[in-house]
């Protein structure tokens, strides 16, 4: 974290707490109390919600997980209430990472009525199960958090819910503002674009719920600690609500949103306490409002009027991952990069790859062409397991990778494009670029949560290979723009340079050349022919022929599914097979 962020954070905390040591009123330090609370329960909701993109309505759930599970370690069990609280994040991030599961297979407003349910069911579960949860006579006698034996006082649970919100902001900082918090946006953009360059999506979606879970039952964890009392009238569906609106009214996907949110509703919440028809009323309007009219919060409004002008990247030499034909020296160039053996695979009736064979020498662009419907991006997209082979056997490197995930395919060595680009558009160039290095990276969670050395030295040198690529795909001085914003040209550029990033030993490039002008193409070939250079085996499908007959040293042709020729570019002109798949038997 940077040294001057810290100090800004702790004077601003040391100033509330000194505001709060001068307030003599309960009331107005209940206030602040729940703003901390609040913000806790925002802030892993902006994860979830403003980062990695999972619609979620069942955080009332995780807070009763919290709130119970303090409740009940400290009463039943008579445990310390300090550890206590520490169990209550434990049982509310395993309640996060169950509701995640279902995650795994829907998304959308399909994710947001399983969370729903999930909240629904919790809070029938603690207000019907008396026996255990007290239902509406709640459980009393919880214990406080304590110093010396000594009970926390309003003024000391005021000061313990500003650290650690304080703290909470840091860590957080840490994390999403670097490896992590790109993956998270890139669940957010497109998920078959971010297992493409290495995120596992189903773990990191985990592990947003499971974020948003901890802080939730650490909330309420703490509200049930302070009160000494919790009961099903806690936990209600107004809750869940009332936690989404935080996050949307603040700014989701912003690092002051949550707080900006936390402050302001709470407010409101307090001013129109004494009228609940009004109150239930305003919120609707708020989130109405915030979804609609303002869809980045308070906090892109200020960012909107008050945003800075972002630094251009410093432009740095060639990285050596760039340089070395890793494919070639690990297997030696009379042995197969990629090795297709036999493959084929059915739609029901439809068969786009019908018993296909070829094989690709390492440090050589190959070619896969074919007419529309020959099923060439089919191939492709076995190859990088986005479809499963119903039959056959596809190696790399001597290892059989069909049915492999993606990310996992992406981490042995091959990268690619996409027919229709996949670009994270709302994402600068550099942190597309930066997206690419992930699957490089070996800062994991911890080490990034908490700004170790080791993870600061990972985000420079990903920075580092990352300005290089850009340089080498002459994208340096666009760094910072948005990748939806470039000439069409020039996003085709930035995802060419996301897989380059990858550092593969494979590229697949889905038709690189789609939508561009002849000069583009030109352009476009001399690149394609600069990065084998660097010892990267190429295998592109591509229906520009001239481009595809000039740089091209091996060519496969596919037609229905069937290869129906490979050989060199010359051979491939003449062959008639290839010549009638193009032109029609009669022109042949």
């Amino acid at each position: 974290m940077r040294v001057p962020h810290l100090f800004s954070v702790i004077a601003v905390s040391l100033g509330i707490a000194l505001l709060a040591w001068l307030v003599d009123n309960d009331y107005y330090l209940r206030i602040l109390f729940m703003m901390g609370v609040y913000y806790l329960c925002a802030a892993g909701m902006n994860v979830l919600v403003g980062y990695a993109g999972q619609k979620s309505l069942g955080q009332a759930g995780l807070f009763a997980a919290g709130a119970y599970a303090a409740a009940l370690l400290t009463t039943s069990f008579d445990l310390d209430p300090w550890t206590a609280l520490a169990a209550a994040a434990v049982v509310a991030g395993l309640c996060g990472v169950l509701i995640a599961w279902p995650s795994l297979r829907v998304r959308g407003p399909y994710l947001a009525m399983v969370t729903l349910a999930f909240g629904i069911v919790v809070e029938k579960l603690v207000s019907e199960w008396t026996e255990v949860f007290g239902g509406a006579e709640g459980i009393f006698g919880i214990k406080p958090l304590a110093i010396a034996g000594t009970p926390f006082s309003n003024l000391h649970w005021v000061w313990f819910a500003i650290a650690l919100g304080a703290v909470t902001h840091l860590l957080l900082r840490n994390l999403l503002c670097g490896r992590f918090g790109r993956a998270f946006l890139s669940l957010q953009a497109d998920e078959i674009a971010a297992e493409s360059v290495g995120v596992s999506v189903y773990r990191y979606k985990i592990l947003a719920f499971g974020i948003a879970a901890v802080t939730c039952g650490i909330a309420g964890a703490m509200v049930a600690q302070q009160n000494q009392y919790v009961n099903s009238d806690f936990i209600t569906f107004h809750l869940s609500i009332f936690i989404l609106l935080l996050v949307l009214f603040g700014g989701s996907g912003n690092l002051y949103g949550p707080l900006i949110g936390a402050v302001l509703l709470t407010l409101i919440d307090a001013l129109l306490a004494q009228w609940p028809s009004v109150q239930h009323f305003a919120y609707g309007a708020l989130l109405l409002f915030a979804l609609y009219l303002m869809p980045n919060g308070v906090a892109g409004l200020l960012k909107q009027l008050f945003g800075t002008v972002a630094r251009k990247p410093e432009t740095l030499p060639e990285p050596k991952a760039l340089k070395p034909a890793a494919a070639a020296a690990s297997i030696g160039a009379s042995q197969p990069l990629l090795d297709v053996d036999h493959v084929s695979k059915h739609f029901g009736g439809v068969r786009p790859a019908q018993d296909v064979s070829f094989r690709l020498t390492p440090g050589h662009v190959h070619a896969l062409i074919g007419p529309n419907g020959a099923g060439k991006s089919t191939m492709i997209n076995m190859i990088t397991g986005v479809l499963t082979p119903t039959s056959g056997r596809i190696a790399f490197v001597g290892q059989d990778i069909g049915g492999t995930e993606s990310h996992v395919i992406c981490r042995m060595g091959i990268g690619r494009t996409f027919q229709n680009l996949r670009l994270f558009a709302n994402l600068s160039v550099l942190e597309n670029v930066l997206l690419g290095q992930h699957c490089r990276m070996k800062n994991g969670f911890w080490a990034s949560l908490l700004a170790l050395p080791s993870s600061r030295r990972e985000e420079a040198e990903a920075h580092r290979r990352a300005s290089a690529i850009l340089g080498t795909v002459d994208l340096a001085d666009l760094a910072h723009s948005p990748a939806g914003s470039l000439p069409y040209g020039l996003q085709r550029r930035v995802e060419l340079a996301r897989a380059l990033a990858t550092e593969p030993k494979l590229l697949l490039l889905d038709e690189p050349a789609a939508g561009l002008n002849p000069q583009e193409t030109a352009e476009l070939g001399q690149l394609i022919v600069k990065i084998s250079r660097l010892g990267i085996t190429i295998l592109m499908v591509e229906h520009h022929m001239d481009l595809v007959m000039s740089i091209s040293d091996h060519i496969v042709v596919l037609d229905y599914g069937i290869k129906i020729a490979e050989g060199s570019p010359a051979a491939i002109q003449s062959d008639k097979r290839v010549i009638e798949a193009y032109l029609g038997a009669e022109a042949a």
